[in-house]
């Protein structure tokens, strides 16, 4: 059932060097009565709206295509990519490099172009087929599932919509994002689906969200895998948020943060706990969660978001090596960012500090380290691999903490690499709320803003960061708030749709920058390559359906920006 599920694609897709045959993601279908005649089906595909969410294949292909394809944490290190806060290094090993510059490869006729397509749109064909089975009048023991589909729904479709779109809503809501395939469209009315605007793609979700309120209303669920109303609600603030729907967005995101708390900066810099495990803290609303027996795991999690992101294992070889530590592939938060922030706030722990590099020795450098992580030794050994592989461009400073082994394994990869990752937190909600009420009314919104930094940094004064960063296109207020999300969020997977949403530029290009030479580029509005490409089969077999245009690279560094 989950490979049904999952839509593995081995049998329609036969790799060329680069390039991609004909598959159409929309047009694969699971019939209702072949669906509805397996034992326990409609569990099964309930179950799998979560269990196929991470993990599992998006293509079957060859091995050397399977680093960057394993489910939506792909996705979250894709948009990261794109921006100026996460750099990425290691040119050829890094698989995710497409994205940092705008490679010709994400263009409409390429796999890298057709991997954003084909997953989430195999996802939402999966709610649509618990949908179907649920009815429109789903029964008290199908109402859960299909709840849960509608919310799912809704969070790959608002995913969609801010990828897809070449403007943010508030500057043209009638501008297209993608087609639309609910549940009861037909092969054929999918075949001429033009791009929904982006009015009637929130009003869509929206839709969405309200039916799945319908059907959750009362349901407790099973792990913070599963979709329940506080993530509706989250939900509900996100598009609010996105539609400077102020009110609306303030008051659900105040409903999403019932029940939890924020994090301290104990559990934010937590060793063992790491952003690793759902249940280690009372502040993440939904995650997705790797197991040992996920197809990408099964290798021993070389392809797999703790390959990218966890630098404190050994790169042996014999329990799996990891891109970071074995190839040095290695992903660096921004310097000038890493710069802004205060010694006194506790999530600059979570950044190995650039002085590191400074220093003359291994055994210098391995006690320096020991202030970031319990196994020194193998963070030094990850450093050590990008320094090798770029000639010694990229070391130790800016390397990342914030995301560790599961329950603090430092020995096994594939059972380190098993961790949650979140999709939706409690703080996000608090600057939501802080945001909105401050578009409403700027000294409430300040004063939210101000009792959530000081969880971070007991020392915050207001002010610090509003140095506008490339435009005036926002406040000074929401500059902070802006900036507060980019430190908080880092890897999470929203710094794309910020900078879309708030119409800015990015940086890459300044005195001491750490990004990678030839792809320093710095811009005034969103980059075109933060506009996804539709796969070329989707226009080939959708009459109705428009393309943006293949994103051109800059060629050459630009002028170094002054701060």
């Amino acid at each position: 059932m989950k490979k049904i599920m999952t839509l593995t694609a081995g049998a329609a897709l036969l790799l060329l060097p680069s390039c991609i045959q004909e598959f159409e993601p929309q047009q694969v279908i699971v019939t209702e009565d072949q669906a509805s005649s397996a034992p326990g089906a409609y569990e099964n595909f309930v179950n799998s709206l979560t269990s196929s969410v991470a993990g599992q294949w998006v293509f079957d292909t060859p091995d050397y295509r399977k680093p960057n394809d394993f489910g939506y944490p792909s996705l979250i290190l894709m948009r990261e990519m794109t921006g100026n806060d996460m750099v990425a290094v290691g040119g050829g090993y890094n698989w995710f490099h497409m994205w940092y510059t705008s490679d010709v490869t994400l263009a409409p006729i390429y796999l890298n172009c057709q991997y954003p397509w084909t997953y989430y749109y195999s996802q939402i064909k999966n709610c649509n087929t618990v949908l179907n089975l649920a009815g429109e009048n789903p029964s008290d023991i199908h109402k859960a599932g299909a709840g849960m589909a509608h919310a799912w729904r809704a969070f790959y479709y608002l995913d969609l919509a801010q990828m897809f779109c070449p403007v943010s809503y508030a500057q043209d809501k009638t501008a297209p994002t993608v087609p639309i395939v609910s549940n009861d469209m037909s092969i054929s009315g999918a075949s001429n689906n033009p791009r929904a605007t982006y009015e009637d793609m929130m009003k869509f979700i929206l839709a969405d969200l309200d039916n799945a309120e319908r059907f959750l209303s009362d349901y407790s669920r099973r792990s913070k895998e599963e979709p329940d109303m506080s993530v509706v609600n989250g939900l509900r603030a996100r598009v609010y948020l996105l539609m400077e729907d102020w009110v609306n967005a303030e008051k659900y995101a105040k409903e999403a943060q019932k029940g939890y708390t924020v994090m301290t900066g104990a559990e934010y810099n937590n060793k063992v706990n790491g952003f690793n495990n759902a249940n280690s803290n009372n502040a993440w609303l939904w995650c997705c969660t790797f197991k040992k027996d996920d197809a990408c795991m099964v290798t021993g999690g070389n392809h797999s978001w703790g390959s990218w992101m966890i630098n404190e294992l050994p790169n042996d070889g014999q329990t799996g090596y990891g891109y970071y530590s074995k190839y040095g592939a290695g992903n660096y938060i921004d310097y000038h960012l890493y710069q802004t922030i205060p010694a006194s706030d506790t999530r600059k722990q979570c950044y190995v500090d650039f002085e590191i590099d400074k220093k003359t020795t291994a055994t210098d450098v391995i006690k320096a380290l020991a202030a970031y992580s319990d196994v020194p030794e193998y963070v030094f050994n990850s450093g050590n691999a990008v320094r090798s592989n770029t000639n010694g461009a990229n070391a130790w400073g800016g390397m990342p903490l914030k995301f560790r082994g599961r329950d603090g394994n430092h020995t096994n990869n594939q059972e380190a690499y098993c961790v949650d990752v979140p999709l939706m937190r409690v703080e996000e909600m608090v600057l939501i709320e802080a945001e909105a009420a401050g578009r409403q009314d700027e000294n409430r919104g300040k004063a939210l803003l101000e009792t959530f930094a000081k969880t971070r940094d007991e020392n915050y004064v207001y002010g610090k960061h509003n140095d506008a960063y490339n435009n005036s296109s926002t406040s000074p207020f929401i500059n902070e708030i802006w900036w507060q999300r980019r430190v908080e969020f880092w890897g999470e997977g929203l710094a794309m749709f910020d900078i879309k949403r708030l119409n800015k530029g990015i940086i890459r290009s300044y005195a001491g920058t750490n990004h990678v030479d030839g792809y320093r580029w710095n811009t005034n509005e969103p980059p075109q390559w933060m506009t996804f490409c539709i796969v070329q089969t989707e226009t080939n077999n959708n009459s109705a359906c428009t393309n943006n245009p293949t994103p051109i690279a800059p060629k050459g560094n630009s002028p170094e920006h002054a701060w």
